[in-house]
């Protein structure tokens, strides 16, 4: 008998695995706050040991215990009494809560499902948060996801199923082949999307009061309460800022009624090019600027090959529809109450998280009955 036998498995209630899977779930999610906070700032998620954010005082294992000591301390670090973001417990509350799901769901079947769905879930989760506040899902969730989306294929066929018929496949050489199809759908789908994106809604407009000034600093360019990261702005070399400038001034020189055209590596102005390394500042008075945008970015693009691996190209067509809808509706929401502007930027990672995990937990059942009217 093998460690996944589930004669073993069954020997125990049903229901004690249930909540097994939470608890286990709860103790990873406090690993998932971990990678949160460090993943996106380079940080080893290893090395130093839980601590602080704020005082760096370091976390004894009893007052690292998920769920319970956050509620304990009132949301406060024990040392300096400074706020610990309730991010922290609701990310272990739901993971607990995603995996006693992902037990209830597919503990019937086999050990190893529920157990690969949990791994995936994990993902969705840290590059949902990290997205939310950073705007960006790092490679090593998006290409690792990949990778262990094709693995996971061969562990468990049972992740895919065959399509219109929507059973499970049995093979494990069917099923790779299906994560790799997956895979490469899913990202070059994202990525046409993106292009088109680009050619349709690729610059933004910006009004701005009369003789606004504008400073094209080291990192940034500002003005009023705005500013905006060159890293942000500049995602391809072909990207620029446009404007037609009243006034600019340079250290040794002004210029007046010019255009102005700002790429990664160049400065137009007027007829003159300049090498914008060179210049640590550049002040301009505009009534309007031309801003580069994008409908989604590269991170999306191999988000979605991650979740091509793991659920296969129908996966992926449902992920992205669904999560077209649920973006469209929040983004509507936030803008009708007030709490962003059209122009501002929304993370769509989130969104096509949260519809791959409506697949996983009966969305594939609702297309089968689409297919079987």
């Amino acid at each position: 008998m093998t460690t996944f036998d589930p004669e073993i498995w069954a020997r125990a209630p049903f229901h004690l695995w249930t909540a097994l899977f939470f608890v286990l779930g709860c103790v990873i999610g406090s690993l998932l706050n971990v990678c949160i906070h460090r993943v996106p700032r380079g940080e080893s998620i290893v090395r130093p040991p839980s601590h602080c954010p704020h005082c760096g005082c370091a976390i004894p294992w009893y007052l690292n215990i998920p769920l319970v000591t956050w509620v304990y301390l009132g949301g406060q670090c024990a040392h300096c009494k400074a706020p610990i973001a309730i991010r922290y417990l609701l990310v272990e509350l739901l993971t607990g809560l995603m995996f006693a799901a992902c037990w209830l769901g597919f503990g019937h079947r086999s050990i190893l499902l529920p157990m690969i769905y949990c791994l995936f879930i994990s993902g969705l989760i840290v590059a949902t948060f990290i997205d939310l506040e950073h705007f960006i899902i790092p490679d090593g969730l998006t290409i690792g996801g990949m990778a262990a989306g094709f693995i996971c294929s061969f562990l468990a066929p049972g992740l895919h199923r065959s399509f219109p018929e929507m059973s499970a496949l049995k093979s494990s050489a069917s099923a790779m082949r299906h994560s790799l199809f997956g895979m490469a759908f899913g990202a070059a789908l994202v990525y046409g999307l993106l292009r088109l994106g680009k050619l349709l809604f690729g610059r933004h407009k910006v009004a701005l009061a009369p003789r606004t000034r504008i400073i094209f600093g080291e990192s940034s360019l500002k003005w009023a309460d705005q500013e905006f990261l060159y890293e942000e702005l500049f995602y391809r070399s072909s990207d620029e800022v446009k404007l037609e400038a009243r006034c600019v001034e340079l250290v040794d020189r002004c210029y007046a009624n010019v255009a102005v055209a700002l790429k990664p590596d160049r400065l137009q102005i007027g007829e003159e090019t300049l090498d914008p390394e060179k210049l640590p500042v550049l002040e301009v008075v505009t009534d309007r600027i031309v801003l580069p945008r994008e409908a989604m970015g590269l991170g999306d693009v191999k988000f979605m090959g991650a979740i091509g691996s793991f659920l296969g190209w129908p996966g992926v067509v449902f992920s992205l529809g669904v999560s077209s809808v649920i973006g469209a509706a929040a983004g509507l929401s936030l803008i009708a109450l007030k709490k962003r502007d059209w122009s501002n930027r929304l993370p769509y990672g989130p969104y096509i998280a949260l519809a791959a995990v409506i697949w996983i937990f009966g969305g594939w059942e609702w297309v089968f009955s689409l297919f079987n009217r």
